[in-house]
């Protein structure tokens, strides 16, 4: 079975699963992907937006259910969590709509959430309108990469594509966690 099949027949769930997981690079793939016309946009896009609001939801309720627990309320301790709970009571509303944004507490911001009294409603209405957002503008940054890549390099097999998109994620997501510790360092020197 060729790689385009595979993608024709599993791309949507991949693309589901890989951003409730990973997340940006499974988006920006959807839209690369998309680009290819091998899956429409708007499903590449939904796909991406629906996993990024299961996986955080999934994570919202591990943290709700696992507040009690020694382990969780240690962990809770560490001057990171401590921040970024900070954080989030201060700004609860904003929060919510931006942790999946922010390198480094895309994950662990939702089980976080979910050890406050922060309300699931008021929380799974957030989600889905941070989710909805980030789905769209990630898999229209990797659309218009795969358009960029094909305006620059001409039509290569996909497979070539591919590697070029997810080196290029790979670069954007080094750089964007390196420019955070530095910003870190800097607040801590």
């Amino acid at each position: 079975m060729s790689i385009e099949l595979l993608i024709e027949h599993y791309g949507l769930l991949a693309i589901f699963l890989g951003a409730a997981f990973e997340g940006e690079t499974a988006a920006f793939l959807g839209g690369v992907i998309s680009h290819r016309g091998l899956l429409t946009y708007w499903s590449a896009s939904l796909a991406a937006t629906a996993g990024s609001f299961a996986g955080d939801q999934f994570w919202f309720f591990a943290g709700r259910y696992a507040a009690r627990w020694g382990l969780v309320r240690r962990l809770m301790e560490r001057p990171a969590l401590v921040r970024a709970t900070r954080l989030l009571e201060r700004y609860p509303t904003g929060f919510i709509l931006a942790f999946r944004f922010l390198v480094g507490l895309r994950t662990i911001s939702p089980i976080v959430i979910g050890t406050t009294r922060i309300a699931t409603g008021k929380f799974i209405i957030l989600n889905a309108a941070a989710a909805l957002v980030w789905g769209q503008l990630f898999t229209a940054l990797g659309y218009l990469f795969g358009h960029g890549i094909q305006q620059t390099l001409g039509h290569l097999p996909l497979h070539r594509h591919l590697l070029i998109a997810v080196g290029a994620a790979a670069v954007v997501a080094g750089a964007a966690l390196a420019f955070r510790k530095m910003k870190l360092s800097a607040r801590h020197s």
